[in-house]
């Protein structure tokens, strides 16, 4: 019985913790579902400033509550989503996108993670080729190989 109950709040807690914690609070919501429905979308393809790896609508840092209510705000004013869009990476650059633009200025966060995987298994493969690649010791001379045997045997 006590068991059953054990499993019961961990498969809870297992269920709470596979969910996203959701940040925005029902006082920033839009009235007009359809207006509220875009302002979502939109959030979902801005990162948050303070957590980086989440989006607005998941984060709980007061400016991503900030820049909830500024995409809602400009919904209200009539602007569209790309002008909005584009005024969030006029003010906070591309990287508050969750996928930037691939421009010049992105190239090092687009390939890096690639070019440092290429360079660092080149790196390893010639690494491993000069191990197995060293010369083998030289061989001993007849004689060198005799004297040798005879030290050895004094010693035993």
């Amino acid at each position: 019985m006590m068991l059953r109950g054990l499993l019961a709040v961990v498969a809870v807690a297992a269920a709470l913790i596979a969910q996203p914690a959701l940040a925005v609070l029902p006082s920033e919501m839009l009235k007009d579902p359809t207006l509220e429905a875009r302002a979502q979308t939109l959030s979902k393809d801005i990162r948050c400033q303070v957590c980086q790896n989440e989006d607005i609508d998941d984060s709980a840092a007061p400016l991503a509550a900030d820049m909830r209510r500024l995409i809602r705000e400009k919904i209200l004013a009539g602007q569209t989503n790309q002008q909005i869009l584009d005024f969030l990476v006029q003010r906070y650059g591309d990287n508050v996108l969750m996928r930037p633009p691939i421009k010049p200025a992105t190239w090092l966060l687009w390939f890096g993670p690639a070019a440092l995987l290429i360079v660092t298994g080149t790196l390893i493969a010639v690494a491993a080729r000069r191990r197995t690649a060293a010369p083998a010791p030289p061989q001993l001379a007849p004689d060198e190989e005799r004297r040798l045997r005879e030290i050895l045997e004094r010693r035993t």
